[in-house]
This record gives structure tokens, sequence and C-alpha cells, in this order.
């Protein structure tokens, strides 16, 4: 009773179509998050050679069916070896993807009240200031903005701070004589959470040349997170921000603090 229409001995139904929406939506998801990597290379690699096991099975060749038969048997184990970041990462997404959208439901039955904006305006001018001296003095900066807790994952890689966001303490952290002044600053809940973090570098391959390891650190961490990652370049003293594998120039003070507070809606 679910058929839409029916064609023969074929029929296409509601559920059906919702199949076909689930998957298409899946193989969108996973091919966010393989673009422009080396790891999207290998998948199109691994599929190819199903399509000719498949092939060369239905052509009924039993020596290269029999070899790629053994390849395909342990191809489950050896996707999961290859891919185990990126299984990772997409797990995660669809986590923090399924959360959202579950408390924006919520909200709006049982609405809670937010962080005014005010309040949090001392913590923004302390970063917009910070970032701004960095800039003038070209000293290389990575701060991070995490807004729902899962660049927590890299913690353990940094020195824990939990302090309150200042503009002297975050132009000391990056220092060159600083202890502290490699790796990325993590913010979260208007705290500097960690010091030092190390952000995975981004593979993608669209990225141009002159972006350094800072930059392209900046873009791998927003690329699976929900985060904003702000960035000074030790060369240049451009400020830049990258956010869901967007690396983009900020021109103007008041760019920044716009960015920067968007983050605060991000995070609400």
């Amino acid at each position: 009773m679910y058929d839409i229409f029916q064609i023969g001995d074929f029929s296409f139904g509601i559920l059906d179509i919702l199949d076909v929406l689930i998957a298409s939506y899946l193989v969108y998801l996973i091919y966010k998050l393989l673009r422009g990597g080396i790891a999207f290379n290998i998948f199109i690699g691994i599929a190819m050679l199903y399509v000719i096991w498949w092939l060369v099975r239905w052509l009924e060749m039993p020596l290269l069916t029999t070899i790629l038969g053994t390849f395909m048997s342990v191809g489950v184990l050896i996707i999961v070896i290859i891919f185990q970041p990126e299984i990772r990462r997409f797990l995660l997404y669809v986590g923090n993807t399924t959360m959202k959208s579950q408390n924006s439901f919520i909200q709006r039955f049982f609405p809670r009240e937010r962080k005014l904006l005010e309040e949090a305006e001392p913590v923004i001018d302390s970063i917009v200031n910070a970032l701004m001296r960095m800039s003038k003095t070209k000293t290389g900066a990575l701060i991070v903005l995490s807004a729902d807790g899962t660049v927590g994952l890299f913690d353990n890689s940094g020195v824990r701070v939990d302090a309150a966001v200042s503009e002297p303490l975050l132009e000391s952290i990056f220092q060159k004589d600083s202890p502290l002044h490699d790796g990325a600053v993590i913010i979260a809940q208007d705290r500097i959470h960690t010091a030092s973090a190390v952000m995975p570098v981004s593979e993608n391959n669209e990225l141009s040349k002159k972006y350094g390891l800072r930059h392209r650190a900046a873009v791998g961490v927003s690329e699976s997170n929900k985060v904003i990652a702000l960035i000074v370049s030790e060369e240049t003293g451009d400020i830049s921000y990258a956010h869901e594998g967007k690396l983009k120039k900020i021109g103007s003070r008041p760019e920044l603090k716009e960015i920067i507070v968007r983050y605060h809606h991000l995070a609400e």
C-alpha cells in the first residue's frame, strides 16, 4: 500500500524513496569528509577494485575472481585500518549533527536562557585586541574557538590552562620564547581551556602551497569539528580564519570581531 508507482514487476514506494535519500546523504557525508585529501583517492581506488572484481566475476574469469575475491574478503578490515581517523571523524560528525538537531527540537518546547552577547563582550574584545597586536608584531598564533567541546579530543596533546581569557595572557602564550607558543590555544565556554595543543593537519590538496603548518592545522581541525580557528601569519602578519574546512583572510578589525560574534551564535 506504500507503492507510488509500478512498472511490471518493479514497484517504487515511499520506503524506497526514503532508502535512496538516506543512502545519498551518507554518500554526501563521506564525500564531504574525504574530499581534497589522500584518503579520497584511496577510497576511489578501493571502489574501482570492487567494480573490477564484480566485472570479472560476471565474466566468469576464475583466476582474477579468486585473487580479487581474497582481497575483498578482508576488505572491511583493510578499510577500517586505513580509514581509522576518517571513520572516527565521520562518527563524530554524525553524532554532533544528531545532538544539534535534538537540542534544537527540545529548545522549541523548553527554551533555555541564553547567554547575552553583552556578557561575552570583554572576552571577544580581548581576543580581537590580542590578535590585532600580534598581527602588528608578526607573532604567529593559532586560536581555536570550540563551540561544542569536541575539540577536547586534542586536549591531551597540549597543556591544560583553564584560565579566564585575557589579552596579556594570549599574547604571552604566543611569544617566541614561551614554552607554549607552538601549537594552538583552545578557547571553550569563554575560557582558555588548553595551550600548545596539536591539531590535525589538513590533507586538502586544494590548499595553496604558500600556507604553512599553522594554517593547515587550522583547516584540519575545522574540517571535522564545530570550531572557528583564527590564525596570525608569522611571515606577513595577516589574520585568517578557518571554518568547515574553508580558509579565508580577514581584512579588518570590524570583520574579525564580526566573525567571533558569529561564533558565539554558533555556540548557543
